[in-house]
This record gives structure tokens, C-alpha cells and sequence, in this order.
């Protein structure tokens, strides 16, 4: 069967979906908690630029750069385990969305570091952009989607009102089980956008 993932990113980690059609209806396959982070380093992992915030120039810069590789090598990690464990189901996946912030400006580390509520956009970047740069590691055709145009992209992709699509998630959620809250429905249309093919 061919899949696609969804995934929504929070500071340390990301909700992931994998949507499939079998007998062309859409289907939830798996889903996942992705740990965007290693367990012993999550008390600066999850938020490297607060954690840098009261260093030393130098220190900070070194301690972002440092969290910004952890965050990358571990979404790669975890996206290759993903494509994996579905190649092993005989699925073949042929798509990854990941929602997507507002772009973020070119700040350096020192001007993210000087303004707090740039620390906290560029948390919120980094492990988006992670997760982007993993399913193109891996070979996945990707998608971001601009979270904000969630219901818009839906309406392009699936030729369906968004609200029509928004009640076949919730009824996904039903064939699953909890936990099925905003993170996983939004991942799931994602996963279908994604899946359709028609928004490149």
C-alpha cells in the first residue's frame, strides 16, 4: 500500500501519522509520538537558544550549533526507523507533509538571543525544518504546508470542502482511539494532502 506521513513538530518532538487509501477511503496505518530528542539531553535540547540565553557569547553560540545538529541527525534517525517499520509492512512510502510555521528571517544566533520572542520563533522553526531535512535525507517527496493554509491546501488536494474532510479525520479518530486531539487530526490531513499527489 502507498503511504504518506504527516507530522506536526513541538519543541523535542512531533506527532506523526501515516495515512493510507486501501480500497481508495482514507485509513490510519500508524501513528507515532517522534522523539526529536534524546532523553538525557532533553532539558536544553528541547529549547537551545533559552538554554543559551544567560552564556557567554561564544558558549551560546556553540551550545545552539550543537542543538541544531542533534535535532537534524535525530530526525533523520527517527524518519529512516518510520520508512523503515512501513517498508517491513510491505508499504511503500511516497510522501512526508510536515506543517509549517511562518518563515523566520535571517537572524543571526547573537539577534535571535537579544530578543526573546525570537528565541521562542526559532525554537519553533528548528524542528520543523528538521524534519523537513530528514524526509529529503531520506528520499521522500515532501510537502510543507503552511499550518495556517491547512483547510486550503485540503480543498485543492482532495476536491472536497474542508469541512467535509475535517469530519472523515474525526471519524479516523475513531477507528484508532485516543489519543486523536488537534495535533494528530491536523497530521492526518497533512498525510492526505500529501498523499493525493496534486499539491507539489
Amino acid at each position: 500500500m502507498k503511504v504518506a506521513f504527516g507530522l506536526k513538530a513541538h519543541s523535542g518532538w512531533a506527532a506523526m501519522v501515516v495515512i493510507g487509501t486501501p480500497g481508495g477511503q482514507l485509513q490510519v496505518v500508524h501513528r507515532y509520538r517522534m522523539e526529536l530528542v534524546e532523553k538525557n539531553d532533553a532539558s536544553w535540547a528541547k529549547q537551545p537558544y533559552h538554554a543559551a540565553e544567560d552564556l557567554e557569547r561564544g558558549e551560546a553560540r556553540e551550545l545552539v550549533k550543537r542543538g541544531l545538529v542533534m535535532a537534524n541527525w535525530i530526525s533523520v534517525r527517527e524518519m529512516r526507523a518510520a520508512v523503515q517499520r512501513e517498508r517491513q509492512e510491505g508499504n511503500e512510502v511516497v510522501a512526508c507533509a510536515v506543517l509549517m510555521g511562518d518563515p523566520m528571517p535571517g537572524w543571526s544566533v547573537d539577534e535571535i538571543l537579544a530578543v526573546h520572542f525570537r528565541m521562542h520563533k526559532a525554537e519553533g522553526v528548528l524542528f520543523r525544518e528538521a524534519l523537513a531535512q530528514a524526509a529529503e535525507a531520506c528520499g521522500l517527496r515532501f510537502l510543507g504546508i503552511p499550518e495556517k493554509q491547512l483547510d486550503e491546501y485540503a480543498k485543492r488536494a482532495l476536491t472536497t470542502s474542508a469541512n467535509n474532510v475535517r469530519k472523515t479525520i474525526a471519524s479516523l479518530g475513531k477507528s484508532v482511539g485516543a489519543p486523536w486531539g488537534k495535533d494528530q487530526k491536523e497530521a492526518s490531513l497533512a498525510a492526505a494532502i500529501a498523499l493525493s499527489g496534486k499539491i507539489k
